[in-house]
Order: structure tokens, then sequence, then C-alpha cells
């Protein structure tokens, strides 16, 4: 199978629906395989129940089975929202959801069919300390035990220690900015929480504007070391897109959010992937207020890396030769962007020497 044409025909079908349908068996069972290996299937399945398309019944159930989990994770996350917003609205703090905890909350399209990971929030750093109190004391415990990990988390990260629940095995992320202390943007997480707004019929849960979702599904891409929800991220990036309901004021918007707390580079980054990879509208002119002075195009080896590494997920394994290294590369990148050199070579030594050690097992958690 060459999986980026296969990565092809499944955004095709997600696009045009009967008009790019599978004429075969075999056809839709790759359309199935492709949109699993991509974390999509559930999303795809929504794409076919909306256009009318009915796959092969032995297909056709992988898609509707994906359709009804990811019902199942959306109703865990309104009750770990529930639950978040009676642990924390004591402390009077704003809590803001991110990405797909937030476009469960919202019952945004991007939602519908989506498959769920973590629950992500975002509160201000100065309420850390108290934040993480109220939520041991609820059951929720850190996932890191070991020092180093701790310490890489809270002193250099923008986020705690990933949690999970002790009764219910979900898992929580504890943010207080959107990318790390040593990252090479320092975005001002209060802009973001300004622009944002009360949950209703919650005390203290919001939900950022949807230019803000947009920045963050952006940026998180752009920062990321592994690929393998990156086309389901840019699918999000293409949904969130496709709502506005005044575009060229949205676009405004986009641009003040990005331009506005030092973002504009891995947003610009991001659109041009989403136009690249996806088919998302983005206008030309957004492209060049972002990056004035600069083509609205990838440069020559982004743009043979990135699409390669995203696509590569669909491939079945072994993933070897230039998918291999293209993958390589953008964990490499994400690291260089996250931390200067002299973090990020201590931390990736101590990293390849603990590889070298047995792994230890886990109890497997139920993820949301």
């Amino acid at each position: 199978m060459d999986h980026r044409a296969a990565v092809e025909r499944m955004l095709a079908l997600m696009r045009q629906g009967p008009a790019a349908a599978p004429r075969d068996e075999p056809g839709w069972l790759e359309q199935a395989d492709v949109a699993r290996r991509l974390n999509l299937i559930g999303s795809v399945g929504e794409k076919l129940r909306l256009h009318g398309v009915q796959a092969p019944p032995q297909v056709a159930r992988h898609f509707e089975g994906a359709r009804r989990l990811s019902e199942r994770q959306r109703q865990s996350v309104l009750w770990e929202v529930r639950c978040l917003d009676d642990c924390l609205a004591c402390l009077g703090v704003p809590v803001m959801l991110l990405k797909g905890a937030a476009y469960a909350m919202t019952d945004h399209p991007v939602s519908h069919g989506r498959l769920f990971g973590d629950v992500d929030i975002l509160v201000p750093e100065a309420a850390l300390g108290d934040v993480e109190s109220e939520l041991m004391k609820a059951g929720w415990a850190t996932a890191k035990s070991d020092p180093y990990d701790q310490r890489y988390y809270r002193q250099w990260m923008h986020e705690l220690p990933p949690m999970f629940n002790v009764r219910r095995g979900s898992m929580l992320d504890v943010h207080h900015n959107l990318l790390p202390r040593t990252a090479r943007h320092h975005p001002d997480p209060t802009l973001i929480l300004g622009r944002s707004r009360p949950l209703p019929g919650h005390a203290c849960i919001r939900v950022p504007a949807l230019e803000d979702l947009l920045v963050h599904s952006l940026v998180h891409l752009v920062h990321e070391g592994e690929f393998h929800n990156g086309l389901r991220d840019l699918v999000d990036v293409d949904g969130l897109i496709a709502s506005a309901t005044d575009p060229d004021a949205f676009w405004q918007r986009v641009l003040t959010a990005a331009a506005g707390n030092g973002l504009a580079e891995p947003v610009r980054l991001g659109l041009l992937l989403a136009r690249d990879c996806v088919g998302s509208p983005v206008p030309q002119a957004i492209l060049h207020s972002l990056s004035p002075g600069e083509p609205a195009e990838l440069g020559p080896w982004l743009g043979r890396v990135l699409p390669r590494a995203l696509r590569s997920h669909a491939r079945r394994p072994p993933v070897e030769g230039l998918d291999d290294w293209a993958r390589r590369a953008v964990y490499w990148r994400a690291h260089a962007l996250r931390m200067p050199l002299h973090l990020l070579a201590a931390h990736l030594a101590r990293k390849s020497w603990l590889a070298l050690k047995p792994a230890k097992v886990e109890a497997p958690r139920e993820a949301i």
C-alpha cells in the first residue's frame, strides 16, 4: 500500500463523501486501516454518517464502533470536568479547558467522532500549588515518581507532571502556559485567560475563545516531537476554521491572538501545514501579515520533512528510509524548540541512558 496516496484518499473521503467513496471492499478496508493508524477512525465514521455514505457491513462496524467509543469518551470528559469544577471551585481561580476537553464541553463539531486522550486544563501559575493540593485531596496523584522527571516538569516545562485519578484511572495535565519555560517563544497566558468565557453551569471552568483554540492547536502541533496524532490535529484545525461564522473578523482575531502574543512564527507554520496537508482555506493575507516579507510557503526543508512525517504514521511498521529520517528530524527539531542546547544535551543524554535499562511495566489505565 502506498500510504501517502492512501492518506490523500482518506482525506478526500472526509471532504467529499460519496464522490470519493471506495468502489470495492479492499478500498474500504484500506480506509479503515489508515484512519485507525492516524487516530481518525471515529472522525471518518462521523463524516460518513453526515454525508450519508454507507460502507460495506464488515467495514462499517469498525467506523460505527469508533463513533460509539468517541461518545463514551465524551461522556467521561463531561463527568471529569464536572468533578474538576467541584474540586477547584473553592479556590476562586479560573480553570480553562484546552483542546479536546474544550471541544467536548462546547459540543464543537470537531468533537463528534474524535477519540480523546487526557484532559488538559490551564490555571494561573501563581495558583499551581493550591490547584495541585486540591486535586490530590480529590484522589489525583502524580504519574511521574522519578525525581528527575519531577524536576524536569516543575522547573522547565509549562505544566505539572501528569496526574491520574486513583479511582477512575483518568489522566489530567495541569498547564500554566502553552509552551515550556525554556522554549523559544514565551506567550502570555493571561491574555488567553482574559479572552476565555465561563462554561454555563460550572463555577470555575472556562473555555478559550475560538481563535485561541485554533492558535493553541497549531502551536501544540508545531512544537510536537511525535506526529502520531498530527493529522488528527490538522483535521481539528480545519474544523475550527470551518466553524467561524464571520471569517473576516475571525481571521483578524487569530492574527491578534498569534502576533500579539509572540506566536506568529509557529501559527504561520501550522497554518501552512493545514493548508497544504488537509486543504484548509487559509487567506494569503493572513500568512503575509504573520510573517511580512516571507513567502507564503513552507521552506524547502520543512516542506519535505513535516508532511512526510505526518503521513508516515499511516504506514505499517517497520518505518524505514526517508520516513524514518523525517520522524527523527521532527523529534530533534521539537526538542531544540523546547530547550536551549546545554539543557537539551543533558536531558537527551539521560533519556538515552534510561532507554538502555529495562522498562518498568505499569498497569494499563483507561484514557478518556
